[in-house]
Parts: structure tokens; sequence; C-alpha cells
């Protein structure tokens, strides 16, 4: 069965479609990027094309949903907002307050624009790297959403349409994704997390430090450059 699959670019959505490809094979796969005017846009589009060029998907969707730079509101659009470095560990990131990196109800966009493109090709199954225990507390990584979600693929849709909402890494930490993602021979060299470099990894945002914290937990080195290394190195 076809499934499609939203691949960011990033580390959570390499190993999302691994998993993806062990279920259905990689001619089953149709990979859907959404540019949506971040900060890392190029650096994730190249990303993206990294990794359907390792697995060699043929089926590829991109879309610019350019409305998000104009509704503004998250420090990876707007760069009027400026991108935390070093707070993972703040009381902003950990209470009640939602990060300023969010971007508001961005993953409904990406979730409507899979739909329908399954509903079109007739895929199964969106499968989205959504983490909900070790991020950063996203309202819409959380797996309420996607039970909620699946109910709104079920009565949106044609009757005959049978669509399952797949979030196989929601419940498991960073450290954990990467175990798996080295299992499957996931191409994590090839993903991109930071929300503000596009040459070298900025390694002081909060998807950076939770990457890099992620790795050392793992007991795996991070195969990506961060700037403080090279810098180190010059």
């Amino acid at each position: 069965m076809k499934a499609v699959v939203l691949l960011s670019g990033g580390m959570d959505s390499c190993v999302c479609t691994a998993i993806a490809r062990e279920h259905h094979g990689a001619c089953n796969l149709a990979l859907l990027h959404a540019s949506y005017g971040q900060r890392t846009e190029k650096r994730e589009r190249q990303a993206f094309d990294a990794i359907a060029n390792y697995y060699d998907v043929q089926q590829r969707l991109i879309v610019q949903l350019d409305h998000f730079r104009m509704i503004g509101g998250s420090a990876l659009t707007d760069k009027n907002i400026r991108v935390p470095e070093n707070e993972l560990d703040s009381t902003a990131t950990h209470d009640s307050a939602i990060p300023v990196t969010y971007v508001p109800f961005r993953n409904a966009h990406f979730l409507s624009v899979g739909v329908s493109w399954a509903e079109a090709i007739g895929a199964r199954s969106i499968y989205i790297g959504a983490v909900a225990e070790d991020s950063s507390g996203y309202p819409d990584c959380r797996p309420e959403y996607y039970r909620v979600f699946q109910e709104l693929i079920r009565v949106g849709t044609k009757p005959e349409t049978d669509i399952a909402m797949v979030t196989p890494v929601i419940t498991l930490k960073k450290s954990e994704i990467i175990r798996r993602g080295m299992e499957l021979g996931a191409p994590l060299h090839l993903t991109w997390s930071c929300y503000q470099g596009e040459d070298l990894a900025c390694g002081k945002c909060d998807s950076c430090l939770l990457r890099l914290r992620a790795f050392a937990e793992a007991g795996i080195p991070d195969p990506i450059p961060y700037r403080e290394q090279a810098a180190a190195r010059a």
C-alpha cells in the first residue's frame, strides 16, 4: 500500500521515512515537503532532496506555504523575533508557556496537504515524525492532536477513503529515535535540525541542543558539523 510521508529534512522525519520504507518499500512511498518561509528553508529543502535521493523515492511533492511568513507569530518565520539560544532548560521552555519557535497551527496545514495528496493518489497512510515527550512542548506534537486529526480525516474525505494517521516516533525520546534510525540505516548525516544556520548548525538553538543531547545520550557522535566545532578547528 502506498504511503505519504511528511519529510522536513530533520532527524525525526528522516527516521520516520526509514520506518515507512521498512513497512511499505521505497517504491510505495510518496514524500511531501513543505517550505513555509522558515529561516532555514533552503537548507531544509536540500536535506529533503538528499534523503529522497538516498532512498531513491521518485514520487515527491514540494509545496510553498508562504502565508506563514505573512501570518508571523513565530521566531522561525518572523525575523523580528529572536531565535532563543542556550535556553533549552529555562522555565520558558518547560512551564506552560509555548516556545517562540512554535509556528501557529503549522502541522494542521502540512497534514491537510498530505491528506489531499493521499486521497488523490490512493495512499492508505500518512506518516509524520512528530515527537511528544522529548520535544520543545509544541501543542501540535501531542498524541491527542493526531487522534483528533484522524477523526477529521474520516469525516472530511470520501466515504470510500481509508487513510491511517501514523506517528511512529511520537512516544520515543530523541535518543531512542537515533538508535532506531541507526538500526534501519537511516541517513542521519543528511539531516538538518538547526533553526537558524544554513551553512553550519549553530549548536545553540533549542533544536540543535535537543539533537546534541540526544546523540550524547545515545552514545553516538552527531555526524553533522557545528559552528563552534569549525571555529575550534580554525
